[in-house]
């Protein structure tokens, strides 16, 4: 074997801190970038952007996770990771060119497909939701620590100086899964040998989706998903901006906001949800997520500054849904399906993060939301105002109308929930302490499989 040591969950910890490390030094750089590039429809073009990259990734993950089935994880960790930070250099060269490299790294940008297919193949079944916790709170961590290092170091030394940092990152990324990422998937595990040809059925995203229709209780989880992951993905393209232009914060609160929703986030994801999954079971504690998650949106939709920081408290609570939902997936699949069907889930969270950054633009566009000079957001005189271009009336009431539509979405993504069945294993054998099935959004809530 290549690498070093036995492959752990703790390299694709790594793995997952470095990737989103890199991308969450940006944060700051980005939004003065995109507010540069696009100064008349930022919400709006912002949207279209990671509107193209999650359509892209929804098209071609059940192809990555089928092929990584068969050809081993290591060299498509390799291709995601790669592909994904690809465009952070081209920020300073060419924006233009950083925009449409963003929109179409989307093709690989499904790290967390192949993530979890490699924690699948070498964790039990008992240990996977604590195995799945601790990549999603490195994903937190990662996103607690790089937007504050990135803002200051703009602020001190220029925004090129963090590109050149986050470029770096993505290299030492690259490098540790060359040298130290031992293949996690044996020979004997494949279903073919290697080399041989794929299905084209099992690359095909929509034969996923439609094979989702076939068993009632993958169906009630995969609308689940769609319907809380669709508001959480517009909110993930667009909240930052939110909270620089409309909710008036300036660059150090948007960093030390995240920070805090992050430590809450993994807290959540490590204590929490291990005492609520033995305590109320895999199904209540999803539907205890989604809870929140409507919660979380109503606030944000209403939200003035004070109840931006209780909103983010119950957002880190929301988190402990996603880890939930890949365990349950994970332990209603054969071994050598972990990848087809990650893929499957990681498909509609795809086709959400194409349709749901597009919907948020489309509705702050509806509703007038528009970004003034990112100057006038610095000064705080002005932060207890919404900064919008042409103040309508419903703005004025409503500063954040894309969230109120998400909370209704996640209302019915919870009714939906209640119908999913408390125990149900496909394909495998019920073990008699295992947790009941039960699903929901699709990352946890705070970026995504790329950055703002």
């Amino acid at each position: 074997r290549q690498g070093i040591g036995e492959p752990s969950v703790y390299h694709a910890v790594v793995v997952i801190f470095l990737e989103f490390f890199a991308w969450g030094l940006l944060t700051t750089p980005m939004l003065t970038v995109l507010h540069q590039t696009f100064p008349q429809h930022t919400f709006l073009m912002n949207g279209l952007i990671h509107g193209v990259k999650g359509l892209l990734s929804f098209l071609s993950a059940p192809l990555i996770g089928a092929l990584s089935d068969v050809w081993g994880r290591k060299s498509f960790l390799l291709l995601t990771v790669f592909f994904t930070c690809a465009p952070i250099p081209l920020m300073k060269i060419s924006p233009w060119w950083y925009f449409a490299v963003i929109s179409m790294s989307g093709v690989f940008a499904v790290t967390f497909s192949v993530i979890f297919a490699y924690v699948a193949d070498i964790t039990q079944e008992h240990e996977r939701s604590t195995a799945y916790g601790l990549v999603s709170a490195t994903f937190a961590a990662s996103l607690v620590t790089s937007p504050a290092i990135g803002a200051y170091l703009s602020q001190a030394y220029g925004d090129t100086l963090v590109v050149v940092l986050a470029s770096g990152v993505a290299l030492l990324d690259i490098g540790f899964i060359l040298l130290a990422v031992p293949e996690s998937l044996p020979e004997e595990m494949r279903p073919v040998s290697w080399g041989a040809p794929i299905s084209w059925e099992q690359a095909d995203p929509f034969a996923s989706l439609r094979k989702v229709g076939q068993d009632s209780t993958v169906l009630l989880i995969c609308i689940t998903v769609f319907l809380s992951y669709l508001p959480e993905a517009g909110q993930y393209s667009s909240f930052f901006l939110y909270l620089r232009q409309v909710i008036g914060f300036s660059s150090e609160t948007v960093a030390a906001f995240i920070g805090v929703v992050g430590i809450l986030s993994i807290l959540a994801q490590t204590v929490v949800l291990g005492i609520l999954m033995r305590s109320i079971g895999n199904k209540n504690t999803i539907l205890l997520g989604l809870g929140f998650q409507i919660l979380q949106l109503a606030w944000y939709g209403f939200g003035s500054q004070p109840c931006m920081w209780a909103a983010g408290a119950v957002a880190a609570m929301s988190s402990i849904t996603f880890p939930a939902i890949s365990a349950m997936v994970s332990r209603n699949a054969d071994p050598d399906q972990q990848g087809v069907v990650q893929g499957m889930i990681t498909g509609i969270r795809g086709l959400c993060n194409g349709l749901g950054p597009a919907l948020y633009g489309f509705v702050f566009y509806l509703f007038h939301v528009e970004l003034n000079e990112m100057a006038e957001v610095e000064t705080l005189g002005k932060a207890s105002k919404p900064n919008m271009a042409n103040p309508t009336d419903e703005s004025s009431i409503i500063p954040g109308p894309p969230f109120l539509f998400g909370a209704c979405s996640v209302l019915l993504s919870l009714l939906v929930a209640l119908f999913i069945p408390e125990h149900t294993l496909v394909g495998t054998q019920a073990h008699p302490h295992s947790p009941p099935a039960g699903g929901s959004d699709g990352k946890e809530p705070l970026l995504e499989d790329s950055s703002v």
